[in-house]
């Protein structure tokens, strides 16, 4: 049975004419992909390879790919869980106005949420794209490439570096991608922050340019979090839990 914040919820989705939703690691952790950013996660085991660190050395292309690999097994063994299908539930119902992901694994694509709704901020690592003309390269291209000649792809229209399709470190933002997320947040009058520990820009100012601009803030984390304080209705409990008690897992 859903708890009075659960319940406090389903009444503001069923007020809500357009849905802006943030989902971060949280989401995704709970299909079994390690949160790479934790303080047990990759990023704290190895230092990461920079995008000026791709570009400039033919082994950093390679050690970047040879993670992404890994990565994309993680990737791969997951399924969409209880949360994917709630928030897919929303756009069929027509409330979701657009959902911005820190998430870089693909999961909310194969949950069926529409395309044209999905904000993939970071990026997706689940294909390849030329750094000069955007040409997708899928990952089993690359991994056949690299096999076959022992250096890191290329793309076969330009001829420029062919990388996984993310945001690096000390890569910019795609300025269209931040465009529409802004444009989801700004057009919300619900506004919901989903497993993210609201501590990474520029996704982290979203939820408040959304109160900025009328919308109600609820935020679902297992754990605290800097806003917390500043929203209408915060749920510490597992966001699965969360939607299955909606009636929308």
């Amino acid at each position: 049975m859903a708890d009075d914040s659960v319940r406090a919820l389903g009444a503001l989705i069923a007020d809500a004419r357009s849905i802006g939703v943030l989902t971060g690691a949280g989401i995704s952790t709970e299909s079994g992909i390690p949160d790479y950013r934790s303080p047990t996660g990759i990023w704290s085991q190895m230092q990461p390879i920079t995008y000026q660190e791709f570009v400039a050395s033919e082994e950093a292309r390679l050690e970047d790919w040879r993670r992404r690999f890994i990565m994309n097994e993680d990737f791969a063994r997951a399924q969409p869980n209880a949360g994917h299908r709630g928030l897919v539930a929303l756009d069929r119902v027509g409330k979701l106005r657009g959902l911005i992901t820190q998430n870089i694994d693909g999961l909310h694509l194969r949950s069926n949420c529409r395309p044209r709704r999905v904000v993939e901020i970071h990026g997706n690592a689940t294909r390849g794209a030329c750094l000069d003309c955007y040409q997708s390269m899928d990952l089993s291209t690359v991994r056949t490439l690299i096999e076959g000649t022992g250096r890191a792809p290329r793309c076969p229209s330009c001829d420029g570096w062919v990388k996984a399709a993310v945001i690096s470190f000390g890569q910019s933002l795609d300025q269209k991608t931040l465009e529409d997320a802004l444009g989801i947040a700004s057009d919300a009058d619900l506004f919901l922050a989903i497993g993210s520990s609201l501590v990474v820009e520029p996704a982290a100012s979203l939820p408040r340019i959304a109160q900025q601009s009328g919308a109600r803030l609820v935020i679902v984390n297992q754990e605290p979090t800097p806003l917390d304080a500043h929203a209408d209705l915060v749920i510490h409990q597992r966001i699965g839990q969360v939607f299955d008690a909606l009636g929308l897992g």
